[in-house]
């Protein structure tokens, strides 16, 4: 195969994960133009459409999808075995891509990745924030990070956190105004902040647990958000009571600005895992970035 098709193939198989020129473009660092032209120039060398374009969208042909089948694997192969090369530098290089949730990044990489990227130059890390389980192979993420009790069993699972608790908490003015709960039944009688998954557009029912006893309660409140930060604030503004991650709330609850409830019926839970396909050989990069987040830490002279 000449350099030239595969440069059009590339270029294809960004285009059609993007499905769109002007990302493709950006991706590629090229013009859409250009881009463009080289789709064309491969249509016509393969005598066939591979894309149908519209105003808003790029879509596979019945052609381009059975090509995308063929390209992904291959191409995701030769990129490993040019990462893997890393290994032979000084110092380990390469692009990370990771898909993870808002509190795990920040919690957990964000901290990992302050110590570890000064010392690497050349390693690069990209986090997709992401609410929903993606499928990593499909869009072509080196890893992803998510609670070790939804992660597919045909995954390499290695943990990267302590368990976690949740938290029921309110403000001290709103406590003022309301009598604090006892039990879960207790909750119908307050207003509760309701927390809208932004993957499948739901509301998040609060996960309770008493012993043997396991509750999902549908609370009800005036006031529903997407953001957990957000909701932090609603809540130390008095607005209800929120159910959010244990260590969001610490600092809030030492320095007297909410209060918890229902401590009892929150039990730890399996934390973050890093996860990856079982088939995958990890580059020098991945494997150091692995070792970063690994827990318990261990001891990597990394300050």
């Amino acid at each position: 195969m000449r350099r030239e098709e595969l440069v059009d193939l590339n270029a294809f198989m960004i285009v059609a994960e993007e499905q769109s020129f002007t990302r493709a473009a950006a991706k590629l660092g090229t013009s859409q133009s250009t881009l463009s032209y080289t789709i064309r120039r491969l249509e016509a060398r393969m005598g066939v459409r591979l894309l149908t374009r519209t105003t808003r969208r790029v879509a596979l042909t019945e052609a381009g999808e059975r090509l995308l089948r063929t390209l992904s694997p291959a191409l995701d192969s030769i990129a490993e075995e040019i990462a893997a090369l890393s290994q032979f530098r000084d110092k380990p290089a390469g692009r990370l891509r990771i898909t993870t949730s808002e509190h795990a990044a920040q919690t957990l990489l964000v901290p990992a990745l302050e110590r570890l990227l000064p010392q690497y130059p050349d390693l690069h890390v990209e986090l997709a924030i992401e609410s929903s389980l993606t499928d990593i192979v499909a869009e072509r993420f080196d890893a992803g990070v998510r609670l070790g009790e939804s992660i597919a069993k045909d995954m390499v699972a290695v943990r990267i956190g302590p368990d976690l608790r949740m938290a029921v908490v309110g403000s001290p003015d709103y406590f003022a105004r309301h009598r604090k709960p006892r039990t879960p039944k207790d909750l119908a009688d307050h207003s509760c902040i309701n927390l809208r998954m932004q993957s499948a557009g739901g509301v998040y029912s609060w996960e309770l647990q008493k012993g043997p006893r396991e509750l999902h309660v549908r609370v009800d409140g005036q006031l529903t958000i997407n953001h957990a930060a957000t909701i932090l604030h609603a809540a130390r503004g008095g607005l209800g009571l929120a159910c959010v991650p244990e260590n969001l709330v610490q600092d809030a609850v030492a320095a007297g600005q909410l209060q918890r409830v229902l401590e009892d019926w929150c039990p730890p839970f399996p934390g973050y895992h890093l996860y990856y396909p079982s088939r995958r050989q990890p580059s020098a990069a991945f494997r150091l970035l692995l070792d970063a987040l690994r827990y318990p830490p261990k001891a990597l002279g990394l300050g």
